[in-house]
């Protein structure tokens, strides 16, 4: 990812670096795609680093901008594909670290056996806290009431 950082003027810029994590990218870079990347990349480099544009920049999240807001991210397509993802990577990251570390605390020698379903529903249970924090027992508790028959009132 940093070699696509337009700190420097591209200083840290390497297409090698940058065709490689288009491979880490199959759904969306196909291998005539990739090779478009490589003609586009080669293109490219020369553009931004010419362009007054592009001089004063310093992380990809202002290269984001810069090619929207100069109406570039048209031209290079997949340039601009590769720094979404890669503005989108660390977000990801989180989130799947976020739930397996829920997981810890809903998954323990108790639950051993916990299957799909029950699981997927506790963890978003516990990860989305405040969403039902807000909601009131007693309409849980009606809801539940209501979906079948019960011998007793709860």
């Amino acid at each position: 990812m940093a070699s696509l950082s337009p700190d420097n003027s591209f200083a840290n810029y390497d297409k090698d670096k940058i065709m490689k994590l288009g491979t880490l990218y199959r759904d969306e870079f196909s291998v005539s795609k990739l090779e478009d990347l490589s003609y586009e990349l080669d293109n490219y480099i020369l553009f931004v680093r010419e362009d007054s544009d592009f001089s004063n920049l310093k992380g990809i999240r202002d290269l984001s901008e810069t090619l929207v807001e100069t109406n570039l991210h048209k031209t290079w397509r997949l340039v601009y594909l590769l720094v979404k993802l890669s503005l989108i990577l660390p977000v990801a990251t989180a989130t799947v670290e976020r739930a397996f570390s829920s997981m810890k605390y809903i998954k323990n020698d108790l639950r051993s056996r916990i299957g799909d379903q029950f699981l997927n529903d506790c963890l978003v249970c516990y990860i989305e806290d405040e969403v039902f924090e807000s909601v009131p027992n007693d309409v849980i508790i009606d809801r539940f009431q209501n979906m079948t028959s019960r011998r007793g009132q709860l």
